[in-house]
């Protein structure tokens, strides 16, 4: 056997240069790496010529070795040479690799070239099809970064369409950054319509990414609807001047907000409310009427239960040792207001000052 044989240069396909030109303008359009994309061609192109071979053999992914460069492409199998061949597909006898490379000794590998003439139609589907899932995936990861850092801002969006469902589908963002964002029933201000064109402002609870689409969730009830607007509509707030402690809100009913002045000399109620009560008024607009309650917070949980029982007047407040609860005296012309409808403005102050709130009129004080 003649040895030393001159090896036939391997067969290739010249989609090389097209193809990286318009992966390097990918890459300053999406930016997505060059390289990311040559990692993602060759792996498809392994796997579309382990599925395309006539006699159907599961070849390894790692026994077939793609070659892509703006030279062309080229491809070959490796198979290890033995002396009784079992597995075609891994596998290639002594006297056969000989033929390719004369000093291959019993259990070295050969390269074997693959004539990929015929693969040519399929390789450059493959090329195409891999592309446009990068580019596809590179907007999906640039809208989920973009939303997630967006996570906690209220945004103005327009409304799309009402699904059957009764979600919303809503167009948030500008350029590159619009997406259509779900405002789910769940999370919508009860009572509140939405026709396609209406500009809304919506809250960004969460971005979620799954491998076909990225979804950004949005909500019009989220207590932070509120802390946004009045973040907003009052520039001491946004200077640090005024501090939001917290909110209990029950969307499109009523909301408390509690406010505490960070600078000596400034009245925390009256900077949101504003001048003639603007800029309450603006986001009460906003929530489509919902009332708002500002309270000044206090370190003292007394002072602070009293003000969270506005607008009822409160003769006292007294604290239930070991326990985060209190006993609440009204004049009894007051308790009806100090309850609330249905409990109403009860359950908020609880719920704003983290205290059970029990309730009596000043008749009864001498029976507690």
């Amino acid at each position: 056997m003649a040895r030393g044989k001159k090896q036939a240069a391997a067969p290739k396909i010249d989609i090389g240069a097209e193809i990286f030109a318009s992966l390097r303008d990918l890459e300053k359009i999406k930016g997505i790496p060059v390289e990311y994309m040559v990692e993602r061609l060759k792996q498809a192109l392994t796997n579309a010529y382990r599925k395309d071979r006539e006699d159907n053999r599961d070849i390894p992914a790692e026994n077939v070795v793609v070659d892509l460069s703006e030279k062309g492409l080229f491809m070959h199998l490796v198979k290890t040479a033995v002396e009784e061949v079992e597995d075609s597909a891994v596998e290639i006898h002594i006297d056969a690799a000989r033929n390719i490379n004369p000093d291959i000794q019993v259990g070295e590998t050969v390269t074997i070239d693959v004539d990929i003439q015929k693969f040519g139609r399929i390789a450059a589907q493959t090329a195409k099809q891999v592309v446009i899932q990068g580019i596809r995936e590179a907007e999906r990861g640039a809208i989920y970064e973009s939303y997630s850092s967006k996570s906690q801002e209220l945004l103005t969006g327009t409304v799309l369409r009402v699904d059957p469902s009764g979600d919303v589908f809503v167009q948030v963002g500008q350029g590159n950054e619009q997406h259509n964002a779900v405002l789910r029933t769940s999370e919508q201000i009860p009572g509140e319509s939405y026709e396609p064109g209406n500009l809304i402002r919506v809250y960004v609870l969460e971005t979620r990414q799954s491998a076909k689409a990225t979804n950004v969730y949005v909500s019009r009830t989220h207590p932070n609807v509120v802390r946004r607007l009045f973040e907003l509509e009052t520039p001491e707030i946004a200077d640090g001047q005024v501090e939001i402690r917290n909110i209990a809100r029950e969307a499109g009913s009523r909301s408390k907000i509690a406010v505490r002045a960070a600078m000596e000399n400034v009245d925390p109620v009256g900077a949101c409310v504003g001048p003639r009560g603007g800029r309450v008024g603006a986001v009460v607009e906003e929530l489509g009427g919902e009332k708002i309650d500002i309270v000044v917070w206090s370190e003292d949980p007394c002072e602070y239960v009293k003000a969270a029982l506005s607008p009822a007047d409160v003769v006292s407040v007294t604290l239930v040792p070991g326990q985060k609860a209190c006993r609440v005296i009204v004049p009894d012309d007051q308790l009806s207001l100090a309850i609330g409808k249905e409990g109403q403005n009860a359950r908020l102050a609880a719920r704003l000052t983290g205290y059970k709130i029990d309730i009596k009129p000043e008749s009864q004080a001498e029976e507690l």
